[in-house]
């Protein structure tokens, strides 16, 4: 059942908005149950969501959460339960079906979101025309009319109306010259941007989001980020991707064993919490288990003889005692990989590649190498060449200039992040089964994919009725099979929860061989990545030594400097020496250290770099002149030394090969 005002993702009338008081109960749910035919989905849960909150929702794969979103949003019924929304309140649902007008244009149908003010904008113009030319005794009721239609237009901040949706649609990726086309001419991906665009200019009091950085590369993931982190609305997000989850949920709930349970804060808290809890739990079920054990025991043994009635006793006390249920825990498939031939010492070698299409321009002059055991990470975004970068690598496309080479003794896997290298017709052991390999038997394919998490009766399904996470499965257990040595990875983490993510940065950290991976996941990249290359668009790469996160360091600090803030920035470095690196000896600046040392050291002055920036703007500091001029005066140090400590950094990392 379903008790309350608006639902299903409706845009809202005008007569509908309000404010909601912070922190006010605005959506709760009691005793929620849904099944289809089969053991439930969830049964009996029950949760409360307060203005200002943003809610990550997770949980493995299967387990109810898009189901339990449309529960929420009035699309689905509970077998039983009940959902209450606030008296007033609006709620708006994104979900994966598009309806929009054809002939439309994408700004026409962006602005169908904001309709309401904009019929109030019009009418203000009609009302302000007829009220200068009007009579005496109509100038009464037309001042009147005005006077609301722009109170309206100004509680809803909606006198620069046509900004506020340029500013959402140029944050979620919408070029200004698309505007006027039909909305039907663009792709799948791009209307369902122009969906949740129409949802956050809504600005219902609660957003249901499911997987809303679906379709967004990693630039546009940050400005939704920066965008929801903003907002008043409250908010429930179902995502597998962590670091939007880091950035925007101050709660999680997760889902599973037909449970939810709420843990505060953002996901890395919520992930090392989970642990704590469930060891806590556990050892408290297992303290109980043992005294009721050890009680029982005792009224066996003493039941039938003199010690009968202190036998009666203590049944009567352990009947009273409260039962603890065994704590359950989400738990990753045990992924890994073998051991693999042992290849070159350099499995990549690319110099001065180039590839264009028509004007647009992916790369030019990209020259690196990739040393045997190292782990790149291939980030940008959409339409940079990622993928074009991979397949001429694999040797599928021709670049226009330029060399690719693959190193001695190196075998190449290939994940195709749209899975189309395997075959659906087969089961899950036969799409796996590697070609040529005779004494490969069906107990050890099914050994290797129950280390994937493809069990039971899923081995022997055909592929095509398998979800998109199980396929991926198979896929990374078909390249284990055949025993590659350089894993070339489109996107593996696309079809995978949180669990199997994990799953997969372990094994790939214990991977013998060579890993080339696309990816748009931040925290996949940060975990397995020790080098990195970016393509930002019209033909600009930065390569950087380290991960995601040092890459985003790194183009911080150059904006910073672009703006003032330093003198000096670190600048990104090649994977391989340029000329003047190789005649001759080299002259370092810096003495030898552990690259983890200096690391260490980077940290610390960026957090004290972080403090004393928050210092001055403290009152207690910037109401002293005394106090300023000491902390701007170690600022400038720490700054100075953190530099040196990016300069010192790179050069180890040169001196060492990456």
């Amino acid at each position: 059942m379903y008790a309350g005002s608006e639902s299903g993702g409706e845009v809202p009338t005008l007569a509908a908005t309000g404010t909601v008081v912070d922190f006010m109960l605005i959506l709760s749910c009691q005793e929620l149950s849904r099944g289809f035919d089969r053991d439930p989905l969830f049964e009996a849960i029950g949760f409360e969501l307060h203005a200002g909150e943003r809610v990550g929702l997770v949980g493995p794969n299967g387990c109810g959460k898009s189901t339990l979103m449309k529960i929420l949003a009035g699309v689905d019924q509970p077998d039983t339960g009940l959902v209450k929304l606030h008296a007033g309140a609006r709620l708006g649902f994104l979900t994966q079906q598009h309806d929009i007008v054809p002939g439309r244009t994408l700004i026409g149908e962006a602005r169908e979101a904001l309709k309401p003010l904009y019929q109030a904008q019009e009418e203000l113009v009609q009302a302000a025309e007829a009220l200068a030319h009007a009579t005496g005794e109509d100038h009464p009721a037309l001042a009147q009319k005005y006077d609301r239609l722009h109170e309206i237009m100004r509680h809803h901040d909606a006198f620069e109306i046509d900004h506020r949706v340029e500013k959402v649609m140029d944050g979620l990726g919408f070029l200004a010259e698309g505007y006027d086309r039909p909305v039907e001419t663009f792709s799948g991906g791009q209307i369902s941007r122009l969906m949740l665009a129409k949802l956050l200019l809504a600005a219902p009091d609660i957003l249901l989001l499911d997987e809303p950085s679906n379709h967004l590369d990693i630039p546009t993931t940050r400005w939704l980020e920066k965008w929801l982190a903003s907002q008043a609305e409250a908010m429930l997000i179902v995502s597998h991707d962590r670091v939007f989850l880091d950035r925007v949920a101050t709660r999680i709930f997760e889902m599973g064993n037909q449970r939810i349970e709420s843990y505060p804060g953002n996901f890395s808290a919520y992930w090392r919490l989970r642990q704590e809890r469930h060891d806590m739990a556990l050892k408290a079920w297992e303290a109980q288990s043992e005294y009721i054990q050890k009680q029982v025991d005792y009224i066996r043994r003493v039941n039938y003889g003199t010690l009968h009635k202190q036998a009666a006793s203590r049944q009567k006390q352990i009947d009273k005692i409260d039962r603890l249920e065994k704590p359950f825990l989400v738990d990753s498939p045990r992924m890994h990989f073998g051991e693999v031939n042992r290849a070159g010492d350099v499995v990549i070698d690319c110099d001065r590649l180039a590839k264009s299409y028509g004007p647009l321009k992916l790369f030019e002059k990209l020259t690196f190498q990739l040393q045997r055991g190292k782990r790149l990470g291939i980030a940008g975004p959409n339409g940079s060449g990622k993928t074009t970068l991979l397949r001429i690598l694999l040797g599928e496309e021709k670049a226009d200039s330029g060399i690719a080479r693959v190193g001695h003794q190196v075998e190449i896997g290939y994940f195709d992040q749209h899975l189309a290298l395997l075959d659906e017709s087969q089961t899950a052991t036969r799409a796996a089964w590697p070609p040529g390999q005779p004494e490969m038997t069906e107990q050890r394919m099914r050994d290797l994919l129950g280390r994937f998490g493809i069990t039971g009766e899923e081995v022997g399904q055909t592929v095509n009725n398998l979800s998109g996470g199980q396929k991926s499965r198979i896929a990374l257990a078909r390249l284990v099979a055949r025993g590659v040595n350089l894993l070339i990875l489109d996107e593996p983490t696309n079809h995978l929860d949180l669990w199997a993510c994990e799953a997969l940065e372990e094994a790939l950290l214990g991977f013998e061989g060579t890993v080339i991976v696309v990816s748009h996941d931040r925290w996949f990249l940060n975990r397995v990545a020790d080098q990195m290359l970016v393509l930002e668009g019209n033909g600009r790469i930065e390569a950087v030594y380290g991960n995601f996160e040092m890459y985003e360091r790194l183009v911080d600090s150059r904006s910073k400097a672009e703006a003032g803030t330093l003198s000096k920035v670190p600048q990104t470095v090649a994977f391989k020496p340029g000329p003047q690196a190789q005649s001759g000896k080299r002259k370092w600046k810096y003495s030898f250290r552990k690259v983890d040392e200096i690391e260490a050291d980077i940290s610390l002055a960026e957090d004290r770099v972080s403090e004393l920036e928050a210092d001055l703007v403290n009152p207690d500091v910037y109401k002293d002149g005394l106090k300023v001029k000491a902390v701007q005066v170690e600022l400038d140090g720490q700054r100075e030394r953190l530099l040196e400590f990016y300069e010192h950094w790179e050069e180890m990392m040169q001196r060492s090969g990456g």
